[in-house]
């Protein structure tokens, strides 16, 4: 086989250099019956079968074009520019590993540099790493962070119950070894009473924004209160959002974590989604990542370099805190070129968009006779909406007309029973939001 670079001698000097005579003794701990299975396989396809074999099997597949969505809780129909797909499927960026000997890959690291700029600027933060997974493990490492920086000396977490539920469980399962106590988040805890659990063993409290619900707390002067105590702020922000809403940064936030899915990445079924995580200049060098850098070479050209790499386990295994080595870097990518591509302006266009058209849509359901809108607070694209039925059985009446409907609230918080998380974005057109509005009207009891 052309790929296998080793001839017969080498093989054999191999094996004879680890103490065994052929390629099979080496699988000896591996039960006999399973060892070389025989493999029934179809015959073998012409590439133009395998492509219409393909192709038939994803048609089995719902498109999101099809229908209007007016589902959030997380992961958000947005519009992306068709830039954004050229630009990544480029071979130098989408066949690319992770750079091990990063100063030769001048174009990544511009990439990632623009990236984390572009973050820091909309964050309000001193330093952005690369990237994690995605929102949720982001929040898991603000965790790790805020424990290192107390020296393990603080083990109270607060986690405002109005946090991603999905985000909060994969904190308990990052951290579930550690003397952590994460509290805040089993109840209907308000911002007033997040508060009023902080004390000396507090290391860090975390809050969403806008909300799980949509909604927008008043956060102005929550910052003052946690570092009071000596603890870290933590945000957990709608990127877009922040194209329209004050920054953490300006809020006293000192790490600013969150899921960039909605800066030019699909909906994709879950993913690959981008865990963007930026944080204060005092606290840069206990993050999982990579920092990159800009300066001059020796001929003063602009040059990128590999600034700061903690905590890595490729680096300093025996030392290491998280393995975040390969990270979604491509989705940062898509991230950076859909922000050079909408400008600020551009952002704050879509995040006006989102907010007004979404007001129109709560304004509508709830004049209709059975529902209710929850307009205690401002919100941005996502409300919730009391029904007279169950969720699950709006949503299939939705289904039947073309249109996603809302999330059912139930799943997570029992006592928001026949509530529906409802998300409305800049996809959605006046005809798609008047005609939801038909729908509930007509399924009302």
């Amino acid at each position: 086989m052309s790929y296998i670079p080793h001839t017969e001698a080498e093989r054999e000097q191999m094996l004879s250099a680890i103490g065994v005579g052929t390629l099979e003794d080496l699988f000896e701990a591996v039960p006999e019956s399973h060892r070389f299975p025989a493999l029934d396989l179809p015959a073998p396809l012409s590439e133009m079968e395998v492509t219409a074999e393909l192709l038939a099997l994803s048609e089995a597949n719902d498109h999101a074009q099809d229908f209007a969505i007016f589902r959030g809780a997380g992961a958000y129909h947005h519009f992306i520019p068709s830039a954004v797909d050229h630009i990544l499927r480029r071979g130098e960026f989408f066949t690319a590993y992770t750079p091990y000997q990063p100063e030769l890959s001048q174009g990544t690291l511009q990439a990632i540099f623009e990236y984390q700029s572009m973050m820091c600027a909309l964050t309000g933060m001193d330093a952005a790493n690369a990237s994690h997974y995605d929102g949720a493990t982001s929040l898991a490492e603000a965790v790790t962070v805020a424990y290192d920086v107390g020296r393990g000396k603080r083990s109270k977490v607060i986690l405002s119950p109005a946090i991603h539920p999905q985000y909060r469980e994969v904190v308990r399962t990052y951290h579930q070894g550690r003397p952590i106590k994460l509290v805040g988040d089993d109840g209907s805890a308000s911002i007033s009473d997040l508060i009023d659990m902080l004390d000396d063993n507090t290391a860090m409290l975390a809050v969403q924004y806008p909300n799980f619900f949509g909604q927008i707390d008043d956060l102005s002067t929550l910052a003052e209160k946690v570092h009071a105590v000596g603890a870290l702020l933590v945000f957990v922000a709608n990127p877009l959002a922040l194209g329209l809403l004050k920054s953490p940064g300006e809020l006293g936030a000192d790490i600013v974590v969150g899921e960039g899915q909605t800066l030019g990445i699909p909906l994709g079924f879950g993913g690959p989604y981008l865990g963007y995580f930026s944080i204060k200049n005092d606290y840069v060098r206990k993050i999982a990542g990579r920092i990159i850098g800009e300066t001059t070479d020796q001929d003063g050209k602009r040059a990128y370099v590999m600034t700061l790499r903690p905590r890595e386990q490729d680096i300093r295994r025996e030392k290491a805190s998280s393995n975040i080595c390969t990270n979604q870097g491509l989705m940062s990518l898509a991230a950076a070129v859909y922000m050079s591509l909408m400008g600020k302006y551009g952002m704050r266009k879509v995040g006006e968009l989102c907010y007004h058209k979404a007001h129109y849509a709560a304004k509508q359901i709830d004049s209709l006779d059975g529902y209710s809108v929850d307009m205690s607070k401002p919100f941005f694209n996502e409300f919730v909406v009391e029904c007279p039925r169950p969720v699950s059985e709006i949503n299939e009446a939705l289904l039947e007309q073309g249109i996603i409907g809302g999330y059912d609230l139930s799943a997570d918080y029992p006592h928001l029973k026949n509530h529906m998380l409802l998300c409305v974005t800049e996809m959605n057109a006046k005809d798609e939001i008047d005609a939801v509005v038909e729908v509930l009207g007509e399924i009302k009891s």
